[in-house]
């Protein structure tokens, strides 16, 4: 969770900032996404904003950091059986991404979005498709990170 809470940091969002991790089942690191924008899609054009026209917010082009670590993964690696290391409990776009992945557990750290709809569908896809979730409850509450040699 701590790399996922790492990644999370690369994004450009001023509001909700999600990272994600996706090992296999020796916990190994098969890849690593945050929410941003498309490659090649300037973060200085494209918008932040959250309400508006659908044609001027955020959601109409951010890709979720849940998809992005699918889509940034090795085609050498197999997702099937994975485990999903998320900040944010996924979406139900994200959540379809995911079972269609073959990743089959999710630990997430935040549920802010618990009670809407999206959350719903997101939980009846999981347990439908069998893909087990869980609230991530860390062991320590700090990582200390030094940048010096």
């Amino acid at each position: 969770m701590g790399l996922s809470l790492l990644a999370s940091q690369r994004s450009k969002d001023p509001n909700t900032k999600v990272g994600a991790t996706i090992v296999n089942d020796n916990n190994r690191i098969i890849s690593i996404g945050y929410n941003g924008f498309p490659n090649n899609c300037s973060d200085d054009i494209l918008p932040w904003n959250k309400n508006g026209d659908f044609k001027e917010i955020k959601y109409s082009y951010v890709v979720h950091a849940e998809l992005n670590a699918i889509l940034s993964c090795n085609n050498n690696n197999n997702l099937e059986n994975c485990m999903l290391y998320v900040t944010l409990f996924p979406c139900n776009e994200c959540a379809k991404a995911i079972v269609q992945s073959g990743i089959k557990k999710i630990y997430y750290l935040d549920g802010k979005y618990d009670n809407t709809d999206s959350a719903f569908v997101s939980r009846k896809i999981f347990d439908l498709a069998d893909v087990r979730y869980e609230k991530y409850i860390p062991e320590r509450k700090n990582i200390e990170i030094k940048l010096e040699i």
